[in-house]
């Protein structure tokens, strides 16, 4: 199962005082819902009667075209086996009357849920209508009460909860989500993972934002999918307008919302990811204590035992989860990211009052560290030449890297070395007996311990610290030497992914103090990834790309992201990666890669688990001090197994 839900939030056109009418729009947006593959659909407040009907609800009249109404919904419901309804509508129980929200499916209704808060200000009187459902004095009613024709006990009350699609729902309406403790706070803590909220919100300058937050914030303080519909601009504009504003969030994200500007006759259709929900509730201690200690027990509506039918095609992935897709906020980010890594250097260096040492390569990963040394000395008001720069060439060094190196190193006015650990290496290999024509681990392990050696003793030798490169990405693959790059005194990368070190440093290139480095840095980030351990070809060019051995760090990237954030399988990370990189990779290709992922992500947590102090910039990180705990011997056979089936 993947998890999604389709919701529809539907405005029709309200003809206000006309049930007859009402019905009709009400059950064209139902078929139009269906076609579209909802599970569920939401209406707005009042919807049978419109919501501006003011003293006309107390005409009998109106009341009984409501619940035929609602007797014509209820039977035409019967068509759409898989389609959960909300519709608002007047109820009168035990002679007062309730501004309610009939949940409806396969052609019953299967419970009402009253209004809670009912607003009584300015405009708005619909305490001289309605009571509360707080003064509710049954938990059930006679269907035919209702107004249909068969018998059946129906449950009434705030405290209901349907599962229905695979899912829990609880219900709020309008005025419910402006009080300072929702319902929906209480109904999410005793299980609800979708909360919809049928409304009659009038529209006033700024309320469509202040809307909009409401429903973001509710949405990340209950971890739930918030389904908001509000009444169209149909109801009566005798004093107030309404915009049919509809809104989904999730978690904190808005997912889908109807456009700006006053409408009616709008189907909002959405897909929400119920995975996300239940993953951020295992995750967070607070959800479940708060479910302690404000502990209630929900009436559970059993609705139907079907999963939902969406397979979340209206669900927009980004390939790059790491990185914003808007440029203003990619820059943003990546601004605030390199401030916590400075910040966390400055600090370590203020406790220590050293220098820092910073192996160069030419590369981004390095790149990234020398600049947030550069800029930790300028916080502390001390000069770029405390820190000290080293490069280190090798067998497999290109004049490329090697230029850029010395190039930014010269740029930013840090204190510069060079030392070629060629015939350092070349002597470990006769002490070890290893051929240096055998291009094997060996042949590159050496390299980069020999580098790491250096790095640790000429740290000594100057009163520094090394300033670590390796990146979140690179330990999530153990792509990096154990004791050799892998080791540092301070790891400023270690929560950054390699899909986003190249917007930071293209970020980082615009500061005033470093624009001397402005051509290298974009000559480095035209550079292809690789580690330099493996000889240059016949022209001089980099042989060893990083990405033709361990795969795309985009994909790898993408499904780190999606296994530590959410906990999600396999088989859903995989349909998401073949839908965001469909123009980029087939299924094969992904599928090839996702096992590589496995596979050495499982092998390679011996590494993480020494790995050096670091700050976390992010959500998803490996810090083994708090953010991934696991044994190194556990077994990948569950993951790849279920990889195999794909």
């Amino acid at each position: 199962m993947l998890e999604y839900i389709r919701i529809g939030c539907a405005v029709p056109q309200v003809a206000v005082g006309d049930p007859k009418e009402n019905t009709a729009q009400i059950c064209d947006f139902l078929r139009r819902a269906e076609e579209q593959g909802c599970d569920l659909v939401v209406f707005p407040e009042l919807a049978t009667t419109g919501y501006s009907c003011a003293d006309l609800f107390f005409q009998e009249a109106l009341l009984h075209g409501g619940r035929e109404a609602l007797r014509e919904i209820t039977a035409y419901t019967a068509k759409f086996a898989k389609l959960t309804v909300f519709l608002g509508l007047p109820c009168a129980f035990a002679g007062q009357l309730y501004n309610c929200c009939a949940v409806i499916a396969g052609g019953k209704v299967l419970g009402v849920v009253p209004k809670t808060f009912l607003p009584n200000y300015g405009e708005f009187y619909e305490r001289r209508w309605f009571h509360s459902g707080l003064d509710l004095p049954l938990a059930e009613v006679d269907s035919r009460e209702l107004g249909l024709t068969e018998g059946y006990s129906v449950p009434v009350g705030g405290d209901l909860i349907f599962q229905t699609r695979g899912a829990n729902v609880g219900v709020e309406i309008c005025e419910d989500l402006w009080s300072p403790l929702p319902p929906s706070t209480m109904l999410a803590l005793q299980g609800a993972e979708v909360i919809v909220n049928l409304s009659a919100s009038n529209e006033i300058i700024g309320k469509r934002d202040y809307r909009r937050e409401l429903v973001r914030h509710q949405s990340a303080a209950t971890s739930t999918i918030y389904a908001y519909a509000s009444a169209g601009s149909t109801e009566s504009t005798q004093d107030l307008i309404f915009s049919g504003h509809c809104l989904v969030g999730e978690n904190g994200t808005i997912l889908a919302e109807t456009p700006n500007g006053i409408g009616t006759n709008r189907l909002l259709v959405a897909d929400a990811d119920l995975g996300k929900v239940r993953a951020d509730r295992r995750k967070t201690n607070s959800f479940r204590e708060a479910a302690s200690v404000y502990a209630g027990v929900a009436r559970q509506i059993f609705v139907d035992g079907e999963e939902a039918r969406s397979d979340g095609s209206r669900y927009a992935v980004n390939k790059l989860p790491f990185v914003p897709a808007r440029r203003e906020e990619r820059e943003s980010r990546c601004m605030e990211i390199f401030d916590m890594q400075v910040e966390g250097l400055r600090q370590r260096l203020v406790l220590l009052g050293s220098k820092t040492v910073v192996g160069v390569s030419g590369g981004l990963d390095s790149t990234l560290a020398l600049l947030t040394a550069v800029e930790a000395m300028h916080r502390l008001g001390r000069p770029a030449g405390d820190v000290h720069a080293i490069t280190m060439p090798c067998f497999g060094t290109t004049d490329r890297t090697y230029s850029n190196s010395l190039a930014l190193m010269k740029a930013l006015g840090v204190t510069t070395r060079e030392v070629n650990i060629r015939e350092a290496v070349l002597l470990h290999f006769r002490d070890i007996g290893h051929d240096p024509a055998v291009l094997n681990a060996t042949y590159e392990n050496a390299q980069a311990r020999e580098r790491t050696q250096i790095l640790m003793d000429y740290a000594g030798e100057v009163g520094g610290i090394v300033v670590g490169t390796g990146d979140l990405s690179e330990l999530a693959l153990g792509w990096c030497t154990y004791n050799g790059d892998h080791m540092s005194m301070y790891g400023v990368n270690a929560s950054i992914p390699k899909t986003l070190i190249r917007w930071m440093i293209e970020a980082i290139s615009e500061m005033a103090e470093f624009a001397p480095a402005h051509s290298v840095l974009m000559d480095i980030l035209d550079t292809p990834i690789s580690p330099e351990l493996l000889p240059p070809d016949a022209q001089g060019r980099i042989a060893q790309q990083t990405e033709d051995i361990v795969g795309p760090y985009a994909l790898h990237d993408f499904f780190l992201y999606y296994m530590l954030r959410f906990g999600f399988t396999p088989k859903k990370i995989f349909t998401l990666a073949c839908r965001a990189f469909r123009e980029d990779f087939d299924q094969d290709a992904v599928k090839k890669w996702l096992k590589v992922f496995y596979r050495r992500f499982f092998a390679q947590q011996f590494k993480r688990n020494c790995q050096p102090d670091g700050v976390k910039v992010g959500s998803v990180a490996l810090g083994p001090r708090g953010d991934w705990r696991m044994p190194s011997d556990a077994s990948a056979r569950l993951w790849l197994e279920e990889v195999e089936t794909l």
